[in-house]
C-alpha cells in the first residue's frame, strides 16, 4: 500500500524577482484594460476567501496601473434594511460591468454561503436557496457573455493568526481586525465546512472555482494574477502616435496672476527637511 505523499512546500520568491515579475504581470493587466475597453468586454472577478488571506493586497496590485473608470473594485458594505428585503443578488447586480469595464468583487454574493452561514445571519431555508439559485445565476451571467472568474484564496490557521498578531499594533492596519474577524479564528472548522459545502454547489464546469494557496503572499499575487491572464484570450490593442513638441507652445500674450493671489500649501516636506539638519547626526 502506497503512502500519500504530503504536498510540496512552496518556496518564498527573492524579493528582486518578485518585484520584476509582477510590474511584467500589471504591464500585461494595462493591456487587458485596453482590450476590455476596446472590445466592449465584460469581465467579473471573484476574490473570496478567509479573512486575511492576502485578497485586498492582491486586487490592490492588480488596479495599481489600471484606470479607475475601467477597472472598479466593489467591496459592498453590510446590507441596509431596504437591501435585506430585496433579491439577495439584487445589490450585487447593480455592480456589474458595463461594456468596456472590468468589476473586481472583493467578497460577493458568495457571503451567504460564508459569514453569513456561519454567524447565523441568514435562515438555513435562505442558505439553501442560494447554493440552488447561484450556479442558475452565475450561468446567466456567462451566456449573457460576462466573463467570470472565481478565486478562493486559502490560507491555514497558523499564517492567518500571525497576520491577526501583526495587525494588532500596526496604526494603518489595526482598522481590518474586527470582531468578526476573532470569530473567523474561534469558528475555523464551521467556516471550513461552509467553505465545503459551498464548493459541492458551486465549482461547476461552466464556473470553477480556482483556489488559491497563499501562505506565501508575494506567490499568491504573482500565480492568481498570471492564472487569470492565461484564461483571457486577450490582444495588445493599437494606440495612435502622439507627437509632442519639443518646447510648450505659447503666444506670448498670457501673464500669470501674481502669487499672492492665489492660497499655496505649505512646504511641509522643507519643514521636514529643516527639522531634520537641526537635529544632531547619531552616527557623528
Amino acid at each position: 500500500m502506497s503512502k500519500r505523499k504530503a504536498p510540496v512546500k512552496p518556496v518564498k520568491i527573492p524579493t528582486k524577482i518578485y518585484e520584476a515579475e509582477l510590474f511584467r504581470l500589471q504591464t500585461e493587466f494595462v493591456k487587458l484594460q485596453e482590450w476590455t475597453r476596446e472590445e466592449g468586454a465584460r469581465i467579473v472577478v471573484i476574490f473570496e476567501g478567509r479573512d486575511a488571506a492576502g485578497k485586498g493586497g492582491t486586487i490592490k496590485r492588480i488596479t495599481e496601473y489600471l484606470s479607475p473608470r475601467v477597472a472598479r473594485v466593489a467591496a459592498l458594505p453590510v446590507p441596509t434594511e431596504r437591501e435585506r428585503g430585496q433579491w439577495y443578488y439584487q445589490r450585487y447586480i447593480a455592480h456589474l460591468p458595463a461594456p468596456g469595464e472590468i468589476v473586481m468583487f472583493d467578497r460577493s454574493w458568495y457571503n451567504r454561503a460564508g459569514v453569513e452561514k456561519v454567524m447565523g445571519f441568514c435562515t438555513p431555508q435562505e442558505h439553501s436557496l442560494f447554493l440552488r439559485q447561484t450556479p442558475i445565476f452565475e450561468q446567466m451571467l456567462i451566456e449573457d457573455g460576462i466573463i467570470l472568474r472565481k478565486y478562493w484564496f486559502s490560507v491555514s490557521d497558523e499564517e492567518q493568526l500571525r497576520r491577526f498578531r501583526a495587525r494588532l499594533n500596526d496604526p494603518v492596519r489595526q482598522w481590518k481586525l474586527s470582531p468578526m474577524d476573532l470569530e473567523s479564528i474561534y469558528r475555523w472548522e464551521d467556516y471550513s465546512r461552509a467553505k465545503d459545502e459551498m464548493m459541492v454547489h458551486t465549482d461547476t464546469p461552466l464556473s470553477p472555482w480556482f483556489v488559491v494557496e497563499s501562505d506565501l503572499k508575494k506567490n499568491a499575487r504573482l500565480n492568481m494574477m498570471s492564472h487569470l491572464l492565461s484564461t483571457i484570450d486577450y490582444h495588445d490593442v493599437e494606440h495612435p502616435k502622439v507627437r509632442l513638441p519639443k518646447h510648450p507652445v505659447t503666444s506670448g500674450n498670457y501673464h500669470r496672476p501674481s502669487r499672492e493671489l492665489s492660497k499655496y500649501v505649505p512646504d511641509h516636506v522643507a519643514a521636514l527637511l529643516g527639522d531634520a539638519e537641526e537635529r544632531p547626526d547619531p552616527n557623528e
